[in-house]
């Protein structure tokens, strides 16, 4: 794989999660009811940045959780082995506006499963989207609320977003195989 295109630096990831904070609060008419739930891995770390964001922008602190969907991937089953770990969502979403958060939009899979995932976990009122990127080629009819960079790819391309938290910076960049 080669890197193709650098995408987002530090600053420009710092900016587009200010903006999607001022977004998420806007759309909501403020901050009550609002709970904010990440995608493991990379969401989790973009879900509690927009948290720190918000408390900046309202003075009030949003409910943060983790989710993890390997067991409710569609290619389980398929020779994928998911590496399970612990959702952790500390609240009740039953009546709230639950944003979730993830690093990359593409087919829409993963927010199905997401989805599928947290109506187990009760009957929120509003299911928002936020992502980092954006990258179209949908297969399922999935639209993000809220987006910081849309990147028309391809199929043979891959979005990578890199989060300081684990990954030692912060970047979104485009590879492809060699």
């Amino acid at each position: 794989m080669k890197i193709k295109a650098s995408i987002m630096d530090s600053p420009a990831v710092g900016r587009a999660i200010k903006r999607l904070a001022h977004e998420i609060v806007e759309k909501n008419n403020g901050t009550d009811d609002v709970v904010i739930v990440g995608i493991l891995k990379r969401g989790s770390y973009i879900a509690s940045r927009l948290a720190e964001k918000i408390y900046e922008i309202e003075g009030t602190r949003v409910p943060v959780g983790d989710m993890d969907i390997s067991f409710y991937r569609d290619d389980l089953g398929r020779n994928v082995q998911p590496v399970v770990n612990n959702t952790d969502i500390p609240f009740d979403i039953n009546g709230k506006n639950v944003v979730l958060v993830d690093d990359v939009l593409y087919t829409g899979r993963t927010v199905r499963a997401a989805i599928d995932c947290l109506f187990r976990m009760g009957r929120a009122r509003t299911v928002q989207l936020a992502v980092m990127i954006d990258r179209g080629l949908r297969e399922l009819p999935i639209k993000a609320d809220f987006v910081g960079k849309n990147i028309p790819t391809s199929h043979t391309e891959r979005v990578a977003v890199k989060m300081s938290e684990c990954d030692g910076e912060d970047l979104v960049f485009i590879y492809e195989n060699d």
